[in-house]
């Protein structure tokens, strides 16, 4: 019978869906193992095999796991709001439902064909409203909340009005950016305005203005992790700086307890490194500065400078245009210029692009100085900008242009002072301050070198501790940790999003109810965004009924009875930072989760995603689960027990040269005699290739209508193409579609060639033609079990060989399946198969345990195999072999012989022959006293089955 893999997947795959094998509930009785994939996103183009690696693993170790009888949550939903489905739907002329809705049974279709044991009954998309009734829930309690540092928690917003009622913020220590304090009478007498605007300051979810990443192309703002090289990463168009009001989540505040909870994450030392890097933990230093011409009774000004050792660089200081003293410090002759400064660039006008050189920095000098702390009567001038991302508290930033890449662009834009200090890597002297190999700078700057005595003999982080304890002992400074980690954004001007559950009455931000969740998304047909604003500012009904408590025409706007609502939309992170809580209950319409789930799951025991996410999306989901914890709603302080990060398929990407200026196209070969031209490198599609890295032009025109009137300088007749191994990409059109492999070799052929292709951590390229290779080793399994077309196996006992070969098999395969090392157990597998075919064993014995241990691996051959086995239940009811010791028990031990830790030689004992009797056997050894001579025999050591050392003095 030949092994046909369309009929056998075809099949099972339905038995499984039919039978909802892979449907998950609560088994208190039952351990349990929660394995989860990172949020996948429903691209229009589908799943490529890069995508599937995380899958398959996953869904390996899912199925290995339930075969040791554990009940094994495996689920899977889709992370559907967001920038990719709206640029997707703006492109191709469709709403985002309608392509979500599509993209979505794409993706669920390719994932089946596979054969993935996804849990589908706990599916999810973060764009149901059902789904995003509770991430608005989950913001209003955000806003609701604040966090108190002498216990390190958030806590609800109404313990700091208590407060403030009693006692003021005298004795309050939080997470805020109010800079003065009050007592409970001077709170009593603020108005409703007033105390709603200290309270904002407070708010874990609050808005402000701040410098952002703004994208015009795009129409919003990003988040760092969303940019790369000064680009976004969603179609790489330029990002600029703006002064912008948003929502912000105050996430900074938990910054230590980020880096205190990598320490219980079993993860890789790149991740845990990523993740530190990106909270960026720093002892720096505040400082009070006195102020030259002191104005209005401001006397000083507060700094903070994230490198006390490079002090003695500081040049100029820089406010923030909302700074309370910006003005009111600026003398008369500048005054004018900071005020038209302030309503020009404080309201968020464009102010460069980012990564780029100083022409597009501005600020405007206000006339005034500080004093610089170390060096007697030097003026360091001040300066208002808002071109920089200041420093949270005091909403400034000390200068330093020679160890700071955006502080120097900003001294050669006004001419300031650039100099370098000298910190030398070791302790000693610096003898000569013109001495640059001894200077840490900013990279490849030059500037005046200078040099103090309080850094003499002091390597850097000595030199830190000398500037901060100097500045605590003069009152003008003290030590404060400060982290890289800033207040994340939350607000975005798009469409396609979770409207953010705020109205304003009377610019005050209010909550809507609760018990009104979830306030839809309406739908629009123009939902392009224009201008910087929200394509929500569009639509006819957003205003909110306060009275009636429903959203009504924008028309009825009163501030009386009816306010506007929030405008802007969450970002795609809001949905994805809480979703694998909500598949441990998703079909609880009361709360997002029940205690009594949540206490059985708890921790997400395996997480497998791609590196690209081990920064922002892990940072933003384990603050989201700390902060749900902080207010009882959970229990557990991290969500994640142990992290894999998979490596990436590797494709060969097609390029084709372009001349610059020019609508002609060069032939790889030729590069090199076209003049010293310049080319630009244009990615093709791989499949318009033939043999060879020969360009198919013809189809190349069909394919973009652009290269129809181009003109090709051909070699030899044949265009070639540049090829380049890189990552898999839509991007780079150099994807390769799952659909085509299965349909070719079958989808279990291609779960053994993807795990195959090298340890699950790291990077390795996709080759079709090594996967012959996995086909052949599979029809080689099938045999096993078939005889001219017929299925037969054998009842008769296993040789004592036969049950050696297997359960030495079985022994290294638990061991590396549980180190998630699932090539080499693909080898222990084609050893194991050539093995018996060899010894033409088919014996049931043999072969049962053989397709048990294979089953997680190709499930549907093993499924069909187990049926003809004569099982009526699937294969997954049925525990793994476990080893027996007895099977690969050795005859005779070889114990090394050492003398006082060297190795001398080997001798060989029975495996059951005693301690006493191997002691006596080894003196009267006679290369042991050839060794030992005329020495003093000390002790003999003997470790059972391990090493003989002989100590002698």
């Amino acid at each position: 019978m030949e092994y046909n893999f369309r009929e056998i997947e075809k099949r099972w795959q339905i038995y499984w869906k039919n039978n909802h094998l892979f449907h998950t509930k609560e088994e208190e009785k039952q351990k349990k193992y929660y394995i989860l994939n990172m949020f996948p996103y429903p691209s229009g183009a589908g799943l490529h095999v890069g995508h599937c690696l995380g899958y398959i693993a996953s869904d390996i170790y899912a199925r290995y796991k339930r075969s040791e009888g554990y009940n094994v949550l495996n689920p899977i939903g889709f992370d559907s709001f967001g920038l990719p489905a709206e640029q997707y739907a703006i492109q191709t002329g469709q709403h985002p439902y309608e392509t979500t809705r599509k993209n979505v049974k794409r993706y669920q279709e390719q994932i089946n064909q596979i054969g993935i044991s996804f849990d589908w009954s706990r599916s999810l998309c973060t764009s149901d409203p059902n789904y995003y009734r509770w991430t608005q829930w989950m913001f209003i309690q955000i806003f609701n909340s604040w966090y108190d540092k002498k216990s390190e928690q958030a806590k609800p917003i109404e313990i700091l009005i208590d407060e403030f009622n009693k006692n003021g913020n005298l004795s309050v220590s939080a997470s805020s950016t109010l800079n003065y304090q009050f007592d409970s009478n001077t709170w009593k007498e603020f108005n409703s305005y007033e105390k709603e605007s200290v309270l904002l300051e407070y708010r874990l979810a609050f808005l402000c203005k701040n410098t952002v990443n703004w994208c015009p192309d795009l129409g919003t703002v990003l988040a760092n992790d969303e940019i790369k090289n000064g680009k976004s990463q969603r179609g790489g168009y330029p990002i600029y700086k703006k002064k912008m009001l948003q929502w912000h989540i105050r996430i900074s505040s938990y910054g230590e307890r980020l880096l205190k909870g990598l320490e219980s994450i079993n993860c890789s030392k790149s991740f845990k490194n990523l993740q530190k890097n990106w909270i960026g933990k720093n002892l720096g230093a505040s400082i009070l500065l006195k102020i030259l011409f002191q104005k209005e009774n401001i006397k000083k000004v507060e700094l903070f400078i994230p490198r006390p050792e490079t002090i003695f660089g500081m040049t100029f200081i820089i406010l923030s245009t909302d700074h309370p003293i910006a003005e009111k410090i600026s003398i008369s002759t500048h005054k004018k210029n900071v005020i038209n400064y302030k309503k020009n660039k404080g309201g968020g006008a464009s102010l460069g692009l980012v990564g780029k050189n100083n022409e597009t920095i501005s600020g405007v000098f206000t006339g005034n100085y500080v004093f610089h702390p170390f060096i007697k009567m030097k003026k360091i001038p001040i300066y208002i900008s808002n071109d920089f991302s200041v420093d949270q508290k005091t909403k400034s930033i000390i200068g330093i242009p020679g160890h700071e890449k955006y502080s120097l662009e900003f001294a050669k834009k006004f001419g300031l002072e650039i100099l370098l200090v000298l910190i030398p890597e070791k302790k000693e002297k610096i003898l000569d301050p013109s001495s640059s190999k001894k200077v840490i700078p900013y990279e490849g700057e030059n500037g005046t070198c200078i040099n103090s005595d309080f850094l003499n003999g002091l390597n850097t982080k000595e030199a830190k501790e000398k500037i901060i304890q100097i500045l605590e002992q003069k009152h003008i400074g003290k030590k404060r940790n400060t982290y890289k980690l800033r207040d994340a954004v939350f607000s975005r001007q798009r469409y396609w999003g979770e409207p953010i559950p705020i109205y304003f009455k009377n610019k005050i931000p209010k909550t809507i109810p609760v018990d009104k969740l979830p306030l839809l998304l309406p739908k629009i047909e123009n939902f392009h965004p224009k201008d910087g604003k929200s394509p929500l500012i569009r639509v006819n009904n957003w205003a909110w009924d306060e009275k009636n408590m429903k959203i009504v025409s924008k028309k009825l706007v009163d501030n009386q009875q009816v306010f506007p609502l929030e405008t802007s939309t969450m970002p795609s992170w809001a949905g994805s930072s809480w979703y694998f809580l909500r598949y441990m209950d998703v079909h609880n319409h009361r709360f997002f989760i029940e205690k009594k789930k949540e206490h059985y799951w708890k921790n997400i025991d395996l997480y497998i995603g791609g590196s690209e996410h081990t920064t922002g999306h892990l940072i933003y989901a384990r603050f989201w689960n700390k902060f749900l914890k902080d207010r009882g709603w959970i229990s557990s302080e991290e969500p994640f027990k142990k992290i894999l990060n998979q490596g990436m398929i590797l494709s060969y990407s097609a390029i084709i040269l372009k001349i610059i200026g020019e609508n002609t196209f060069v032939s790889y070969g030729l590069r090199n005699q076209t003049n010293n031209l310049s080319f630009q490198e244009i990615y093709v599609d791989i499949s318009l290739l033939k043999k060879d890295n020969k360009l198919n032009i013809k189809n190349l025109k069909k394919w973009a209508p652009e290269f129809s009137n181009a003109k090709f300088l051909l070699e030899e007749g044949n265009f070639f193409c540049k090829r380049k191994l890189e990552k898999m990409s839509k991007s780079k059109y150099n994807v390769i579609n799952p659909d085509q492999i299965y349909e070719k070799y079958g989808s279990d052929v291609f779960r053994l060639y993807e795990m195959f292709l090298g340890p699950i951590t790291q990077s390795k390229p996709w080759d079709d033609e090594k996967i012959n290779g996995i086909k052949n080793f599979m029809n080689k399994f099938w045999r096993l079990f078939h005889k001219n077309g017929k299925f037969q196996i054998s009842e008769l006992s296993p040789t004592l060989e036969e049950f050696k070969i297997l359960h030495y098999a079985i022994k290294k395969l638990h061991k590396k399946i549980k180190s998630f090392s699932f090539n080499t157990s693909i080898s222990i597998f084609m050893i194991l198969v050539n093995q018996l075919t060899i010894l033409k064993c088919n014996k049931r014995n043999i072969l049962e345990p053989l397709v048990k241990l294979m089953a997680p691996f190709v499930p549907h051959i093993s499924e069909e195999i187990w049926k003809k086995l004569g099982k009526n239940k699937s294969i997954i009811y049925y525990s793994i072999p476990t080893f027996n010791s007895k099977y690969i028990l050795e005859k005779k031990i070889t114990y090394p012989i050492m003398f006082n830790g060297k190795f001398k030689f080997e001798e060989k004992f029975e495996s059951d022959i005693s301690i006493k009797k191997i002691k006596y056997k080894i003196l009267n050894h006679s290369k042991t006293k050839f060794f030992l001579k005329k020495r003093i025999l000390k002790k003999i050591i003997i470790i059972p089955k391990k090493v003989i050392n002989i100590v002698y003095i």
